[in-house]
């Protein structure tokens, strides 16, 4: 069997096509619409809220920042007591207390009373400080912004 040389010219020929191209544009476009799809449909982690309604004040708060300081929540429904707004009991609340004024006797304990909750907690939560010698305790309340005078 002989092989003419058309044949192998040919057969050359088609080595030397273009080597196949990626179109990037196409790519590009691709990923954005997914870029766009996982931004649209990601579900991020939400910080649990309890719902106080504070009771409102003329001076400023002076508790500001919370950051290093223990807050205790008092909600009109039960349960009462939230740390850091997690519901806890009286007896957790007066042992977490014990422990945090052993580390630390400085610490601030700001509580956050619901205005509609009861006396009753808002007196326990600060005797349960000063019996562990927690003394610097102070009430969150939101401003009151239009005082007439």
């Amino acid at each position: 069997m002989l092989i003419d040389k058309e044949t192998i010219l040919k057969f050359l020929e088609r080595k030397r096509q273009k080597p196949p191209t990626i179109i990037i544009i196409s790519l590009i476009d691709i990923l954005i619409v997914l870029l766009i799809f996982m931004m649209v449909t990601t579900t991020f982690k939400q910080k649990s809220v309890l719902n106080l309604s504070l009771p409102q004040s003329r001076a400023q708060s002076s508790a500001q920042t919370e950051t290093g300081n223990i807050t205790i929540s008092i909600t009109k429904n039960e349960p009462f007591l939230h740390w850091d707004e997690v519901p806890i009991t009286e007896a957790e609340l007066e042992a977490r207390l014990k422990q945090v004024a052993q580390e630390n006797p400085d610490m601030t304990v700001i509580v956050k009373p619901d205005k509609d909750s009861t006396t009753g907690h808002l007196v326990f939560v600060m005797d349960a400080a000063n019996a562990v010698a927690l003394n610097n305790i102070k009430l969150r309340t939101k401003p009151l912004r239009d005082v007439v005078e």
